[in-house]
């Protein structure tokens, strides 16, 4: 069993999806866990669900990560109030759909923001607490188009890129303070996020929504789509102690589908 029983984390997206899964897992770990959305009421719902039972405490902060100054500046407070964080799990929801030919430079400005800027401001907030309890890690969801791009995801897969790049260095950063910095890359996960992707392409070719996803479950090796919950136990082994020498990498969990090392 992972061991996380004293530390705090601080999970964004955790209403939903891979997001809430990991706080579910986290607070089963023994973590004290503070969840991060945009809807009031989807958070309390979701804090109700986490378990106590080695005497937790858990909180919610609402906020929308297209105004990341706010998002920083209210972390920034809640940790000058409450105390060091240990676990920082950036996430949120992806990019639309669509080639990045049509993409717009709202587009780009946007899925830099929510993504790059709103990690940045995330890290600013919650790295001296950790340095100052030499325990730190920072979880980055993103996607396994950092290693090979998906078609028809032209803005995602540039800013998962650029997001892949901004924790490999952070990592070579933060490293001798105790703190580690990694990308885990979920594959195709069961999750409303591949829904709309399957959807948006089924629009573009005129094909069946059934038949676009067996077309991605033919992809993987393991035959099926990933769920959230398998996502949820990699991020808290990269959480807790027994990674402590894992550092700077992008991790893939999607089942073999990405043919690359």
């Amino acid at each position: 069993m992972i061991e996380l029983t004293g530390k705090r984390a601080l999970v964004c997206g955790s209403t939903q999806g891979m997001g809430r899964a990991s706080a579910i897992e986290l607070a089963r770990q023994g973590a004290n866990v503070t969840l991060v959305a945009r809807n009031a009421e989807s958070l309390e719902a979701v804090c109700r669900d986490l378990d106590r039972s080695r005497g937790q405490e858990h909180a919610t902060l609402c906020q929308d990560f297209s105004d990341p100054h706010a998002l920083g500046e209210k972390v920034q407070t809640y940790v000058k109030e409450t105390g060091p964080i240990h676990i920082l799990l950036n996430n949120t929801g992806g990019p639309s759909g669509g080639p990045i030919l049509a993409a717009t430079p709202d587009e780009f400005v946007k899925a830099f923001t929510q993504h790059l800027i709103c990690n940045q401001l995330l890290t600013q907030a919650v790295v001296p607490g950790m340095k100052s309890e030499s325990y730190g890690r920072i979880i980055n969801i993103i996607s396994t188009s950092v290693k090979v791009p998906i078609p028809g995801l032209g803005v995602s897969n540039t800013t998962r890129g650029a997001v892949a790049s901004w924790a490999k260095t952070m990592a070579g950063e933060l490293g001798p303070f105790g703190i580690t910095v990694n990308n885990l890359l979920p594959g195709f996960i069961d999750t409303a996020r591949i829904y709309d992707v399957i959807n948006a392409r089924a629009k573009q070719t005129g094909k069946d929504p059934k038949d676009i996803q067996a077309m991605f479950v033919a992809q993987i090796p393991a035959g099926r789509f990933g769920s959230p919950q398998e996502i949820a136990n990699v991020v808290c082994f990269l959480a807790s102690p027994a990674a402590s020498y894992v550092n700077g990498i992008n991790i893939p969990v999607d089942g073999g589908r990405t043919p690359t090392l």
